[in-house]
């Protein structure tokens, strides 16, 4: 039997030899300028989930306004005053043709009265309000309330009284009353009392004309806040006033409000002073007080006006489109409250993106100075970092005021991403750098929330030296990764 030759077994190929002086081929390391546009949009990133906290911001500072207006409500609200004016009611007899009947050339008249109130302003007036404030506290919200003494004079001209009233008016002026007004009456602390003739008497409710709306020119500082109307309360004028032509009105009253007290250039010619113990008065309304002074004793203002017949434009006397004008002439002061925290939060956050960023650009520096990698989700959770610290500024602030919020939010933010940079890149000493770079980094944000008039200055010029510094530090980068043999994975 013929035997099957065998088939001798397979041996392998041997492996290839390297060729003399040849350099063995090695993959090129990942781009750093595509870890650096990585990193840029991870920035922009957490930029906009602090746009949720700047969400919550505002659903508590709305909650702030409305306790303001509920417990301002209740003390008489942003008071507006008006002094003495004279209101004298009127009768017009006007005639109105009828529908003109078929056939007819002409229709018959019919004979129609209106009425309306006839305004007649002293020709010099002075008014003076001294305030005496203090803060009502509701839960976590403080609204800032005053306590205001008025004192008004002013001296009537009778001489042409009613010359520039509607043709055909006759003024009644058994029923003329002298006038005063407040925005809120439930503010009122005593009676209203005015002096004529030598009399005192307490006013009541007007029987001529009981409100009146108030109306804004253009040149009116928009970032006042406007009331709906005056309360009017009057007196009827003594006959013996209005036969001696020329007479003196001066008067009395205490109100109670919160937030803004103003009164109204109610003469031709009107002298005001509104003086009070609050140390941070904001100016507002048609005309900014020509002389500010600190109060004489302790902390506080004192503020005068005087405006001229010229500056008011609003005519001596008209109807009730002229006392609405006067809305116009509001010589006004807002109790400011300076340690708003919801104001300097919200300011903090409007620089988040570039501080965000700023931090981003500080690990990317160590990554390229050590050598050691860092990986995206390690810029995520700095980032949650700095997040969080905003929402622990506005938590914290609203039980401890900005200053100490700020100091215990960047100091436990601080002492987190610093101590994580030590950990990341195994090196006590890279987390002292980091410590040292961001305690700068968070001491700067705290001098742009304090310079209100250069933060967009100091902003500015950090953002352009913190590119420089890492234009500087990273001169010697190789950007496209194709230089060397690191096959080291950066991401």
């Amino acid at each position: 039997m013929a035997r099957t030759p065998r088939t001798p077994p397979m041996t392998p190929d041997p492996a290839p030899q390297p060729v003399p002086g040849a350099t063995a081929a090695r993959l090129p390391r990942r781009s750093l300028g595509l870890k650096l546009l990585l990193v840029c949009g991870l920035a922009l990133v957490m930029s906009i989930a602090a746009l949720f906290v700047f969400a919550l911001l505002m659903d508590r500072s709305n909650r702030a306004e409305q306790v303001a207006e509920e417990v301002g409500g209740l003390m008489g609200g942003p008071q507006t005053f008006l002094g003495p004016v004279l209101a004298v009611p009127y009768t017009r007899a006007t005639a109105t043709a009828e529908a003109v009947p078929a056939g007819a050339l002409a229709g018959p008249v019919r004979a129609v009265t209106e009425s309306g109130v006839w305004h007649i302003f002293p020709t010099r007036g002075r008014v003076e309000a001294a305030t005496a404030s203090e803060v009502r506290s509701r839960s976590l919200f403080k609204v800032p309330v005053y306590t205001a003494d008025l004192t008004y004079s002013a001296r009537f001209d009778l001489t042409n009284a009613g010359a520039e009233a509607p043709r055909g008016a006759v003024l009644d002026w058994s029923r003329a009353e002298i006038i005063l007004g407040a925005s809120d009456a439930r503010g009122a602390k005593s009676d209203i009392g005015l002096t004529v003739g030598g009399q005192t008497v307490a006013l009541t409710p007007s029987s001529v004309e009981a409100t009146t709306g108030l109306s804004y020119g253009d040149d009116y500082d928009s970032r006042a806040p406007r009331g709906d109307g005056l309360r009017l309360f009057g007196t009827r004028l003594p006959e013996a006033q209005r036969a001696a032509g020329t007479f003196d009105v001066a008067g009395r009253a205490t109100f109670s409000g919160a937030q803004r007290v103003a009164v109204l250039a109610f003469a031709g010619t009107t002298e005001a002073v509104i003086k009070g113990d609050w140390p941070h008065p904001s100016y507002n309304g048609g005309f900014l007080p020509a002389r500010q002074a600190p109060a004489a004793e302790g902390p506080g203002f004192n503020a005068s006006w005087t405006v001229p017949f010229v500056a008011r434009g609003v005519p001596v006397e008209g109807g009730s489109d002229a006392l609405s004008r006067l809305g116009a002439t509001e010589l006004a002061v807002t109790f400011v409250e300076p340690a708003n925290p919801y104001q300097s939060v919200s300011r903090s956050l409007k620089y988040a993106p570039m501080f965000i960023g700023l931090v981003f650009l500080a690990y990317f520096l160590f990554e390229t100075t050590t050598g050691r990698r860092v990986h995206p989700a390690q810029y995520i959770l700095v980032g949650m970092a700095q997040v969080i610290f905003y929402m622990l500024l506005l938590s914290i602030a609203e039980h401890t005021g900005f200053d100490v919020a700020f100091a215990i939010a960047a100091a436990a933010t601080v002492g987190l991403i610093s101590a994580y940079a030590g950990w990341t890149f195994d090196s006590r000493a890279q987390g002292i750098r980091a410590l040292v770079a961001f305690t700068f980094l968070y001491g700067l944000i705290y001098v742009l929330m304090r310079l209100e008039d250069y933060a967009l200055l100091v902003g500015a010029l950090s953002s352009f030296a913190a590119i420089a510094a890492v234009m500087y530090f990273t001169r010697k980068v190789d950007w496209y990764g194709m230089a060397g043999n690191d096959t080291r994975d950066i991401a």
